[in-house]
């Protein structure tokens, strides 16, 4: 089971998931639940970021493509032109509904590309709002997702774990490099973790590459929530 932290790559990914996940926004994958992929580098296609301390993400809609257009030149569309919703409209409309009372809120899983073929499990969260603002010559869909208090797999409803706060990218970059990109501990390169040195729970920070550090899943499961 994967659990928030947990470098992955993207066919493990898909396979987690079920499916071949061919774009960034997935509302009820399976008629179950919704899964984002978000990238927050410099030069990604859509303007993703992370605030408050890894409590809040605010993702951006995606684009419409009309041949022979610009994509960043035309709004981001809610709907098709058959009229059917977009995935911008699908997770539009449960932002909107959830904040006018009419639906529990949306629980979304997230996964953050931190560098080419390496991902990062964040975790689950709640999608509590959406708007649209002027990005250049056009209108895009913010959504904004807030950390899910508890963490548990959406399939496993029973099994609660830790709450935890997203790391930054830089961080995890600056902790990727440091580290070389291998266990600390047995220099392993698989089922690697961002591991907290001094547990989140206990007070430890996301906030600096100090208090992260590369585990595989043997030595994270050893340490398990203990302080060194």
């Amino acid at each position: 089971m994967v659990k928030s932290g947990d470098i992955i790559s993207y066919w493990a990914i898909c396979k987690e998931e079920e499916a071949a996940l061919r774009r960034g926004m997935n509302y009820r994958l399976h008629g179950k639940h919704s899964v984002i992929l978000m990238n927050v580098h410099p030069g990604a296609p859509y303007a993703d970021r992370v605030e408050a301390e890894g409590k809040v993400l605010v993702y951006e809609g995606h684009n419409a493509f009309v041949k022979g257009l610009d994509p960043k030149s035309i709004d981001q569309r809610a709907a098709n032109p058959d009229g059917t919703l977009t995935q911008n409209g699908l997770f539009d409309k449960a932002a909107t509904e959830y904040k006018e009372g009419k639906r529990d809120v949306e629980l979304v899983t997230v996964y953050e590309k931190i560098k080419s073929g390496i991902w990062v499990y964040n975790g689950i969260f709640k999608l509590v709002d959406t708007w649209q603002e002027v990005s250049g010559p056009r209108k895009v869909f913010k959504f904004r997702l807030e950390v899910a208090e508890k963490q548990a797999r959406l399939e496993l409803p029973n099994e609660e774990l830790e709450q935890t706060r997203v790391i930054p990218t830089s961080v995890k970059l600056e902790v990727w490099k440091r580290d070389k990109g291998q266990c600390v501990k047995c220099g392993s390169k698989d089922n690697l973790h961002f591991d907290h040195i001094l547990p989140f729970s206990k007070g430890g920070t996301s906030l600096t590459a100090k208090n992260i550090q590369l585990l595989c899943a043997r030595h994270n499961l050893e340490k398990h929530d203990k302080i060194e």
